[in-house]
């Protein structure tokens, strides 16, 4: 990654290790609550830096991070690869209105197919076509391939323990961003 900028914001993350920016707002701002800094500082800029490098393999695969997203929801979900418009949204953490404009997007390059369900509901069932089905089995082998290269570093067990810390801290994040500060 070093080297490569596209002028895409931020490309080139801070060089000031965490640390030290916490150690700078202790010197300048005694008392403030930095115990936070050497953690969340560094998730930011690894979800910064694995974006990038996502948006370029998805680029030079011909495909946006939406379109990707909605079609690997409907991949995962498996045969027959369809799911419900309410469905997408909820397990792709977008709006309705979000996942309507992605489908028709889709939809508009053949990669998908939208029709009622048929179970007199108004709900939209959207399923992959088989152009679809052919763009995500490609790419997301790209970039499965590319992501796992990225976190070659840490051991098998080391990424089981840090997978783990992970969660745990999404899960309580979530919880407590729910509340009111």
């Amino acid at each position: 990654m070093a080297g490569v900028t596209d002028n895409y914001p931020l490309d080139a993350p801070s060089p000031y290790p965490a640390a030290e920016i916490a150690r700078a707002w202790q010197r300048e701002r005694p008392g403030t609550p930095t115990d936070s800094i050497e953690i969340v500082t560094p998730l930011w800029r690894l979800a910064k830096l694995f974006a990038d490098d996502r948006r370029r393999v998805l680029a030079d695969a011909g495909v946006d991070p939406a379109t990707l997203d909605l079609l690997s929801v409907l991949r995962r979900a498996g045969t027959p690869y369809e799911l419900s418009t309410r469905e997408l949204a909820r397990r792709t953490l977008v709006t309705a209105g979000a996942i309507s404009q992605r489908v028709a997007r889709a939809e508009d390059s053949g990669l998908v197919a939208r029709r009622a369900a048929d179970d007199g509901s108004r709900a939209v069932l959207v399923a992959l076509t088989q152009a679809g089905h052919d763009l995500i089995e490609r790419t997301v082998d790209q970039v499965l391939t590319r992501e796992s290269e990225l976190v070659a570093s840490l051991s098998p067990d080391g990424r089981a323990q840090l997978a783990a810390q992970l969660q745990q801290l999404l899960d309580e994040v979530a919880r407590v961003a729910r509340k009111p500060s």
